[in-house]
């Protein structure tokens, strides 16, 4: 596969959000650009960003032939706001105005049923796409990315929850805790928008093979057993109010461990590199299918949960 893009060592990503509670155009474009340091403190407002960002050595962060040079948000004035914080140079008047500004985009809200109208007229110009997690949250909209990959669309989706380093090492390598039996992965806020964390933190140990998907919370409080080919069980708690951050544990037949993310930043720049790499290679980091994979995961969870906890095979 060739280059996605024409200048591979001169990239212009336009980027698009927000969403109550998401503030990517904040975070991600500074890791980006790099970013004004006493501006990010005062006016960002997630302030969970500049703790994070001031942890890295000043003049580290950026990265390097990668520009976000335009941002859209629904309300101007957030998009104003980023872009003081994260030294973008243009606020773009529409989503549209981006195309033959941008090389690629960054849709950067985490609502799933949005991102098909959001992406529509970027994979209508054929621009590469990245979707912050969840892809989607519905069959209608699956079929509908699957269908526009398979034309050719450059779309790529994941969780930062896929590059933590501290899981990584365990990623198909769980040989010392003997046959793997189960995985317990708590999650903080809703299973519409955080359970692809949980998801794509597990999903990476075990593979593609789940079988089944089960919920039997409820909208607050999702308790979700995931069953995969390996003979391993998986328990999500996607519960609205936890303090987001808790470990991972890992059971296996002679041995347990529990695993701790700590590096936002690392995560969140490993999955904004590997976009980076995909557009000048042209090779995915992952093959799509995993993420038609966890989007069933996802939804199957949603539909289990609407029917009373009944269990979703997965294709």
């Amino acid at each position: 596969m060739s280059v996605l893009i024409k200048t591979p060592d001169l990239i212009r990503l336009g980027i698009i959000g927000m969403t109550p509670g998401n503030e990517h155009p904040y975070s991600w474009s500074a890791i980006i650009n790099n970013y004004d340091r006493a501006v990010m403190t005062a006016e960002c407002p997630s302030p969970g960003i500049p703790v994070y960002l001031n942890r890295e050595p000043a003049g580290q962060v950026g990265i390097d032939g990668v520009r976000v040079t335009h941002i859209w948000c629904d309300n101007r004035k957030d998009a104003e706001k980023a872009a003081r914080c994260s030294l973008i140079e243009q606020v773009a008047d529409s989503p549209e105005a981006m195309i033959g500004e941008v090389d690629a985009v960054i849709i950067a809200t985490d609502i799933g049923g949005q991102h098909v109208s959001r992406a529509k007229p970027f994979v209508d110009a054929g621009l590469p796409v990245f979707i912050d997690k969840p892809l989607c949250d519905n069959r209608n909209d699956l079929d509908t990315f699957k269908r526009w990959v398979a034309d050719g669309a450059a779309i790529m989706s994941s969780s930062c929850m896929r590059y933590c380093k501290e899981f990584r090492p365990w990623h198909r390598h769980t040989r010392e805790l003997g046959d793997l039996r189960l995985i317990s992965m708590p999650m903080a806020k809703k299973w519409e928008t955080y359970g692809i964390h949980a998801l794509e933190a597990v999903y990476p140990i075990l593979g593609t093979g789940f079988i089944s998907v089960r919920n039997t919370g409820n909208y607050d409080c999702n308790v979700v057993h995931l069953r995969h080919r390996d003979q391993v069980d998986v328990i999500i708690t996607c519960i609205k109010d936890l303090k987001y951050g808790a470990p991972m544990q890992l059971g296996g037949t002679q041995s347990n461990i529990s695993l701790q993310a700590n590096d936002t930043y690392q995560s969140f720049r490993d999955q904004l590199m590997a976009f980076i790499e995909y557009l000048r290679t042209g090779i995915r980091p992952f093959p799509f299918s995993e993420t038609e994979e966890l989007m069933q995961l996802l939804i199957g969870g949603i539909e289990s949960r609407e029917q009373g906890g009944k269990e979703i095979l997965i294709d």
